[in-house]
């Protein structure tokens, strides 16, 4: 038995001149999680719909399980679970009935009234889709996925919309499923989420894989040290006074410091690394040139810098 549980291979889907899929192959491991990244229409939603049997690809060779999801759709069903972003629920089904419905479909069901309690839906089991609030409605989505005990569960945003609880809750079933041996891909725009849950990570742009590896792979555990000041900053200056292989970026500040403000973020391959004399360097070159290093650290770089550094820093319309 092949040990992936899905294997993409240039991959191509286009509607009319827009090519949203552009020759992308990555692949999901069987027992672990692969979170799937990307701007908005990067191709993942269309990459994922494929995978699952909703969409056809206009070339390339996708396998789920080892199957052909578009000629195997009736062998792979029982097999695998799918929340889609949409929710997929009938606005009129209730989610008790519904969570029972769907279990009757498999051989040997998560009971749906254990379902109901560990995702705190107790309380709406005899509520209409319609009429349950936006987070109640993704996580009866999620229990529907997994409640017939399925070997892949493809998530698509799973805990959009969910408060901190829910979204807690929904990262421990997560965890469960693979340490029980299922394979889950999911797509999400937390970066948070993908670095604690994922054990691998595919990011995605313009339909094409622009990284693929482990969290810790991605951010390459290096060290950045930032601080925030006024924009205008003499960089040229702070590169001199350190040591070569030195590198200082500049971007625009968070919600909720000056207008003018930026953050400095720094890197270095230097022997030593970010160690107390290089740190010393900064502060004193800081000290000389009249300038406060608001909120001075050392930063490890997180999988939201690489998204960022890898995407782009500006808004997508769609």
């Amino acid at each position: 038995m092949s040990t992936a549980a899905v294997e993409v291979t240039d991959l191509v889907k286009r509607y009319g001149d827009t090519t949203a899929v552009a020759g992308l192959s990555f692949t999901a491991p069987r027992g672990a999680v692969t979170a799937l990244l990307g701007p908005n229409g990067a191709g993942k939603t269309s990459t994922i719909e494929i995978c699952e049997g909703f969409r056809r690809a206009d070339s390339g060779r996708v396998r789920v399980l080892g199957l052909d999801p578009a000629a195997d759709g009736a062998r792979l069903r029982p097999r695998v679970g799918v929340m889609p972003q949409s929710g997929g629920v009938p606005t009129g089904a209730r989610a008790g009935e519904w969570l029972r419905l769907m279990g009757s479909f498999h051989a040997h069901p998560v009971p749906a009234s254990l379902l109901l309690e560990r995702l705190g839906l107790v309380s709406a089991a005899s509520t209409p889709f319609r009429r349950m609030s936006g987070g109640q409605q993704q996580r009866l989505s999620l229990a529907a996925a997994v409640i017939g005990r399925p070997e892949l569960v493809f998530l698509d945003e799973p805990t959009a919309g969910l408060d901190p609880q829910a979204r807690r809750a929904t990262w421990d079933l997560v965890a469960e499923l693979r340490e029980s041996g299922v394979g889950v891909v999911l797509t999400t725009h937390h970066m948070e989420e993908a670095e604690r849950l994922a054990d691998r990570v595919v990011i995605i742009d313009h339909g094409r894989v622009v990284a693929d590896g482990s969290t810790d792979e991605l951010t390459d555990t290096r060290q950045e040290l930032r601080f925030e000041s006024a924009a205008g900053l003499d960089t040229a200056s702070l590169l001199a006074a350190l040591p070569a292989a030195t590198r200082v970026d500049v971007h625009p500040c968070g919600p909720g410091t000056g207008a003018g403000d930026r953050t400095y973020v720094i890197e270095t391959d230097a022997p030593g690394g970010l160690g107390p004399e290089f740190l010393a360097t900064v502060t004193t070159w800081c000290a000389a040139n009249g300038v406060l290093p608001a909120g001075l650290s050392v930063h490890r770089r997180t999988l939201e810098d690489v998204f960022l550094e890898l995407t782009g820093r500006d808004i997508r319309e769609s």
